[in-house]
């Protein structure tokens, strides 16, 4: 089944269709809230649901990214993934696509305990609402990825098996900062003062872009770019200090994964360290886990060629797919 990327451009993920004629086309439906968190913030949420009438094969909940959004190219793998037989929902973090930033600050991250809270208040009343009884999986990206084995660690520490998961996707996720993105040294070790006497200060230099480090193919690097919720500028001190922090955190538990798991990653990502992620994939109890890196693909396998893109998806909706026909 072909991902629905390979119909987009690099000014619009639906092509030359508009929204409702995209999905139409893909036989999904689609639907959109904003809700309320703990914290008084509007976070934008969305869901997808195959329209054909045949039995669903479980929920997705779906991660994003740093700087990313759930209506962008992450949207195109959530219609391919509902498309597939799933009930699949996102919601947009504090400071990313249609959600409020903490402070009026884009992109800004000083604490991600309250997104991660964020994430698994969403994706439990939406289970229940919309997907009860059905296998659930998460699917994440990048820190989507980290902040996915915080929901796993969170709910099993809180022993919440009746909303636990049957399994989790990780794509590209950050484990660990590749050095070659990290800030150079000295930088890297004043973070921690810096976060506390000028958390938003926003000169944290990487070595390059976040987009033209992590989309091989040039027109979808432009997609990327085009988005216009997109947030383009460096990271803020907090929020650098905050994900090299949250890395260094799961490092040390990676034992207590012990859901299923399959990690996708590219073999020549220059954002997340492939090495943390094998890492992961070594010492996570999960009795069921599989770990496939692709030699020479990117940080966004989704910006790769189309062949790749086939391969990579193709690998994951099997995964998804017996393990969901496996559960039930």
């Amino acid at each position: 089944m072909v991902h629905p990327v390979a119909e987009a451009n690099e000014t619009s993920p639906f092509g030359s269709n508009s929204a409702p004629e995209f999905y139409a086309k893909h036989s999904v439906s689609h639907s959109s809230e904003y809700i309320t968190n703990a914290r008084g913030m509007k976070l934008f949420t969305q869901w997808w649901s195959p329209l054909e009438a045949q039995e669903k094969l479980g929920v997705i909940c779906v991660v994003h990214g740093y700087t990313g959004e759930s209506s962008w190219t992450v949207q195109l793998t959530c219609v391919h993934l509902a498309k597939a037989g799933f009930v699949v929902c996102a919601i947009d973090h504090q400071g990313h696509g249609f959600s409020d930033a903490l402070g009026g600050y884009e992109a800004h991250i000083p604490d991600i305990n309250p997104v991660v809270d964020d994430c698994v208040a969403f994706f439990d009343g939406f289970r229940v609402k919309h997907a009860l009884g059905l296998p659930a999986f998460l699917y994440a990206e990048s820190l989507g990825g980290a902040i996915a084995l915080l929901i796993t660690l969170k709910n099993k520490k809180e022993k919440k098996k009746e909303k636990g998961f049957d399994g989790l996707v990780l794509n590209g996720a950050m484990c660990g900062i590749s050095p070659k993105f990290k800030p150079p040294w000295p930088l890297e070790h004043l973070l921690g003062i810096a976060a506390t006497l000028l958390p938003t200060w926003r000169v944290v230099p990487t070595r390059g872009s976040i987009p033209d480090v992590s989309f091989k193919v040039e027109w979808k690097r432009k997609l990327a770019i085009s988005s216009p919720k997109r947030y383009m500028g460096k990271p803020r001190a907090a929020t650098a200090h905050e994900l090299m922090r949250i890395c260094k955190d799961l490092q040390e538990r990676f034992e207590e994964i012990e859901v299923p798991l399959l990690i996708v990653h590219g073999g020549d990502d220059v954002v997340c360290d492939p090495a943390c992620v094998e890492e992961l994939y070594q010492r996570a109890s999960s009795k069921d886990k599989t770990l496939k890196i692709y030699p020479g693909m990117w940080h966004q396998l989704v910006g790769e060629p189309e062949e790749n893109v086939e391969l990579v998806f193709g690998d994951v909706l099997e995964w998804l797919k017996t393990r969901a026909l496996g559960s039930k």
